[in-house]
């Protein structure tokens, strides 16, 4: 289930399956293919379309998209941003970055910041393996880093403090 705005101005409630695709409860048959990686053609009701994705923001779901020759922006929401919509949790970022603590006891592979660095949301600051999973531990907001407290090879335990922003 995905939930689709078209330029703050149409809504598209999106069903899809192995066979299918139903849009706002009806069922569509589309015809979609790669020219190239963000260049497709497709058919919609016997109609031709050219579409090339131009940008994909991948943490913030958005999309622009052009199809023929016609741009629109799309804001994607699935049933986990609707969920957290509902409870209220989907205005809770912060604004300006705290202490990365250590979500979860393991060991730092990699830091991918320094001190003084400027970050950004989203921005990738360091891989912890724990359980023999590599987890990419990402900035929740824009800060600079003031200290590193861990080096590649350190063992932290859960809430153990990181960096210092």
């Amino acid at each position: 289930m995905l939930n689709i705005n078209v330029n703050n101005k149409f809504d598209f409630h999106i069903d899809l399956d192995e066979s299918s695709i139903i849009i706002n409860g009806q069922p569509v048959v589309l015809d979609v293919q790669a020219i190239s990686k963000d260049h497709y053609h497709t058919i919609l009701n016997n109609r031709s379309y050219t579409v090339e994705i131009v940008d994909f923001n991948k943490l913030e779901k958005t999309c622009v998209v052009k199809v023929n020759s016609n741009t629109y922006t799309l804001q994607i929401k699935d049933q986990n941003d609707e969920l957290l919509q509902q409870l209220g949790l989907d205005k809770l970022t912060p604004l300006k970055a705290g202490d990365l603590k250590a979500p979860m006891p393991g060991m730092v592979l990699k830091i991918m910041v320094d001190p003084g660095d400027e970050i950004k949301k989203g921005d990738n600051l360091v891989i912890l393996e724990a359980m023999k999973m590599e987890n990419i531990i990402k900035a929740t907001a824009d800060g600079k880093i003031t200290a590193l407290k861990i080096k590649p090879g350190d063992k932290v335990e859960k809430n153990q403090i990181m960096i210092i922003f």
